[in-house]
């Protein structure tokens, strides 16, 4: 029960994290906000492995470098795709792709996935013609380029996942401090090889605040949960984080769909709780 439990509260994290950064990605470029937003989580970061120490192995620490990475990339993909103002599709996109990878990473593995959980995996490939169909070139069709920007992201987050999830119990919080010191490094590198620069106005900068510190607190929540739970299941639940994000789209930006999207958006959702059982 407990996994489930850290699971789910990751997920809220995660969700309002994403929606702060896509904001914040709306007036600055999502290099820049996902750096210093990562930036502005590291005291978090220390006070969680004082907090929960652990002794990790040498393969710990690189499960967390890699799961860095992947994230960092996955990370500015989103948010960049979140700027363009379809929060509501985009996330829910994104989600349904990350529960998706661990399911088929299964596949390789001991943790073989059951029919259910490759039902979702179909299921969730419907979800995602429905929410990105458009009536015939109105105003409100969703542009190719956000779908794939969004598969992209979600493919990478289901690879942050994976690779996170190897990390043992007895770590402790050092595989997400790693995570957050190749995704800090990765992202300045791609800085400096674009020419981007780190600064953000100071409205700007209170979203990627917020947005930098729920994600750190998020990675914490689904390490603890991975270790102590199954991955595939853990990982699906997670990935229901576009509620928070979709409720806060709605809420605050009056974002809508169309019936065949919110179609869609069932679908997606019945992907996911097929991909949990």
């Amino acid at each position: 029960m407990l996994p489930i439990v850290l699971a789910a509260v990751s997920a809220v994290a995660f969700g309002t994290a994403d929606f702060s950064g896509g904001k914040a990605s709306r007036r600055a470029d999502p290099i820049a906000v996902t750096v210093i937003s990562q930036l502005l989580s590291v005291p978090l970061l220390v006070v969680l492995v004082l907090v929960v120490p652990g002794t990790p192995t040498a393969g710990d620490i690189a499960w967390g470098l890699l799961a860095g990475v992947a994230g960092a990339a996955g990370v500015m993909l989103l948010y960049r795709a979140l700027a363009g103002g379809m929060m509501a599709v985009v996330a829910p996109v994104t989600a349904i792709t990350a529960a998706v990878v661990p399911i088929i990473a299964g596949l390789f593995t001991a943790t073989f996935p059951g029919a259910a959980a490759l039902t979702g995996a179909g299921l969730a490939v419907l979800a995602i013609a429905l929410v990105s169909l458009g009536d015939g070139g109105s105003r409100r069709s969703v542009p190719a380029r956000l779908v794939g920007l969004s598969l992209a992201a979600g493919a990478l987050f289901g690879v942050f996942f994976t690779l996170l999830g190897q990390a043992d119990e007895g770590a402790g919080m050092w595989p997400v401090a790693a995570v957050r010191a190749s995704s800090i490094a990765f992202g300045l590198a791609l800085a400096v090889g674009t020419g981007v620069r780190l600064r953000l106005g100071r409205r700007v900068l209170g979203w990627a605040a917020v947005a930098g510190l729920l994600d750190s607190a998020a990675n914490a929540l689904f390490l603890a949960a991975a270790a102590r739970g199954h991955l595939s299941i853990v990982a699906a639940i997670t990935a229901l984080y576009p509620a928070s994000t979709v409720l806060l789209a709605l809420a605050v930006d009056r974002e809508r769909l169309r019936p065949i999207q919110v179609a869609g958006l069932g679908f997606a959702a019945g992907a996911l709780v097929l991909a949990s059982i």
